[in-house]
C-alpha cells in the first residue's frame, strides 16, 4: 500500500534537511534520489515555495507530484518582494503589469475555481488586493472593475464574462 508525504519546498532547492529529510528518513526510499527528482521537476519555480507530494511503496519505489505554488507566492516572486503590506489598502509594496497578471493566472488556472482566463486573472487580482500590490500603478479593486467593464477583453482572447 502506497504511503504519501506532503511538503512545501523551495523550487529547485530542496535538500535532505527539513521538511523532507525527517519525513523520508524512516521510509524505504533513497532520500537523495527523491530530493534530486524534486529539484529537477521544480527547477522552473526557482526558490518559490512549491507543494510536492511523494508517494512511495515498501520496495522503495516512489512517485513525485508537483503542485502549483500558492498565488501569493507567484505574485511575490514576480514582483520581487518578501512580505505583503501591513495596510494593503493604503501602503502598496509592488506593482505588476497586466501581462504579469495574465502569466500568473495561466500558471494557476488549473488550481483556481475560475473557468476561463479572465476570471482566473480576477482571482489573482484579488490576491494582489490583500498583499498590497497595484496593477499598472492602479489600485487592484479599480483594476478589477476595469476588467469587469471589458476594457481588457483583448488580453483574454475568447474569455467568457461571468
Amino acid at each position: 500500500m502506497a504511503e504519501t508525504i506532503e511538503a512545501l519546498v523551495p523550487g529547485g532547492q530542496a535538500n535532505p534537511g527539513p521538511p523532507l529529510g525527517p519525513e523520508l528518513g524512516p521510509t524505504p526510499v533513497d532520500v537523495q534520489a527523491v530530493v534530486q527528482e524534486i529539484n529537477e521537476q521544480t527547477a522552473a519555480f526557482d526558490g518559490t515555495e512549491v507543494p510536492v507530494t511523494v508517494s512511495y511503496e515498501e520496495d522503495g519505489s516512489f512517485e513525485i507530484e508537483v503542485g502549483v505554488p500558492p498565488t501569493a507566492e507567484l505574485i511575490k516572486d514576480k514582483a520581487g518582494f518578501e512580505t505583503g503590506s501591513g495596510e494593503p489598502q493604503k501602503d502598496f509594496v509592488a506593482d505588476l503589469s497586466v501581462e504579469e497578471i495574465i502569466q500568473i493566472a495561466e500558471q494557476k488556472q488549473s488550481d483556481l475555481l475560475a473557468y476561463d482566463l479572465k476570471n482566473a486573472a480576477k482571482e489573482v487580482v484579488g490576491t494582489c488586493t490583500s498583499l498590497g500590490v497595484t496593477i499598472e500603478g492602479e489600485n487592484p479593486r479599480e483594476f478589477k472593475d476595469r476588467i469587469d467593464s471589458g476594457e481588457y477583453d483583448d488580453h483574454f482572447g475568447d474569455a467568457v464574462e461571468a
